[in-house]
């Protein structure tokens, strides 16, 4: 009996921990009514006590494009943080709003969206694909001047409905680029949820192996009936980094006129276990989190 209680605990102590994201900035950004600054404060400060990896908790971008977002360093001002809080990722589109985030210390990531569909990168950021390479190069200058780690959202990363060009080699293609320049976070990104189990499977069985010095993650937009299919896919290949909101609030606005919510967080609850995602995650925390979003997101 001993002998197997001490494998049991080498097994567990082995265990590889799944880094959870929650993504309270991609579930409001969508919310045309602007949410009170006090009562985003209010749930992030909720979110913080979960024990999450990390938190994509506002973004530095113009506020006539995504208003919702336009108090993010107020909202930052207000969180209760400490040594052991989960990392804060703020999303940026170019130079101006690097250079915003990179003043504040509690902020650990700075993320990009960058396309592989032309369309939609003119869409979401105002510039071409080329261009956009040309502006991370100077985004990460800015975030290593601040000790700032660079977060690559490839998004469209698994198909688009513009007729762009897309196949998994072209993706593959934009992570070796973009790698060039340092980057070693990829979040492939299922933007409008059209991702099949064979495009994900094929992704992270191919970037994986291949590119070991990188981290490759998944931002899944999903529906109720293929959600599990993806994680399936994504695990089942060797993915170990997950974003995803309460209740699958939110969605990318610059996508389409119809929002496809994110991953639920409680569908990665019940697909893993709470322990999976490390010893600070607290299962009560998280309950506590799930009923402020039903007064955070009333009608939603």
């Amino acid at each position: 009996m001993f002998r197997i209680l001490q494998r049991l605990q080498i097994i567990r102590t082995n265990r590889k921990m799944v880094k959870l994201t929650e993504c309270p900035r991609d579930a409001m950004q969508g919310i045309k009514q602007f949410i009170p600054t006090d009562k985003k404060i209010q749930y992030i400060n909720k979110l913080l006590k979960v024990g999450y990896y990390a938190l994509d908790f506002g973004s530095f971008v113009s506020p006539d494009i995504i208003p919702q977002m336009a108090d993010t360093a107020k909202v930052l001002n207000g969180l209760e943080l400490n040594a052991d809080s989960a990392k804060l990722i703020s999303i940026i589109a170019n130079e101006r709003g690097a250079n915003d985030a990179v003043q504040f210390d509690e902020i650990t990531y700075l993320g990009f969206p960058f396309s592989v569909s032309e369309t939609f990168q003119q869409r979401n950021a105002n510039s071409s694909v080329e261009e956009s390479l040309s502006r991370v190069e100077k985004i990460k200058s800015i975030a290593d001047s601040r000790n700032k780690e660079i977060i690559l959202y490839v998004s469209m990363g698994f198909g688009n409905p513009y007729g762009d060009p897309y196949s998994p080699e072209i993706v593959a293609e934009w992570v070796e680029k973009l790698s060039q320049l340092g980057i070693k976070i990829f979040m492939l990104s299922d933007t409008i949820g059209v991702a099949e189990p064979e495009n994900i499977s094929y992704l992270f069985s191919t970037l994986i192996p291949a590119n070991k010095h990188l981290e490759f993650g998944a931002h899944f937009h999903t529906a109720p009936h293929n959600w599990k299919m993806k994680l399936d896919a994504a695990y089942d290949n060797g993915c170990m980094r997950f974003d995803a909101a309460l209740k699958g609030y939110g969605g990318c606005p610059m996508a389409k006129d119809d929002l496809i919510g994110n991953m639920p967080t409680e569908n990665l609850l019940n697909y893993f276990k709470p322990e999976d995602f490390g010893p600070k995650f607290s299962l009560p925390a998280f309950e506590e989190a799930l009923r402020e979003a039903i007064h955070v997101f009333p009608a939603h």
